[in-house]
C-alpha cells in the first residue's frame, strides 16, 4: 500500500485544483470554490491565466477570419497551459500571461 503525506495529498488537490480550471467554465467555476477553500499560489495563478484564455477566446471568435486564427494560437496556448499545471508548475505565457495575472487580480 502506498501512504501519501498531508503535503503530498495537498499537493495533488493543488494540481488539481489547477488543472481543473481549464476543462470548461463548469470545471472553472468548480476549481474556483475549491480554490475558496483551500487557496494557492499555483490554483491562483492557473485560474486567472485559464480565465484569460477563455476570454481572449471569446473575444477572438467575433472577429472573422483573423480572429479564428488566432484562436489556433489560443488553444496552443491552453495545451501548454495544462500540460504546466499538471506538472504543479507556472508557465506565464508570452505576451498576454503578465496581462491576465495583473489584471484578473480579483482571484486573490
Amino acid at each position: 500500500m502506498h501512504y501519501h503525506s498531508d503535503s503530498s495529498m495537498q499537493q495533488d488537490s493543488v494540481r488539481f485544483v489547477s488543472v481543473l480550471a481549464y476543462f470548461t467554465i463548469v470545471g472553472w467555476l468548480i476549481a474556483a470554490v475549491m480554490y475558496g477553500r483551500q487557496k494557492s499560489a499555483l490554483s491562483r495563478f492557473h485560474l486567472r491565466q485559464s480565465l484569460g484564455l477563455t476570454l481572449t477566446a471569446a473575444v477572438l471568435a467575433f472577429i472573422p477570419l483573423i480572429g479564428w486564427l488566432l484562436s489556433v494560437l489560443v488553444l496552443v496556448a491552453w495545451f501548454v497551459s495544462v500540460y504546466y499545471a499538471c506538472l504543479g508548475q507556472k508557465n506565464v505565457l508570452p505576451i498576454l500571461g503578465d496581462f491576465y495575472q495583473i489584471h484578473l487580480d480579483f482571484i486573490k
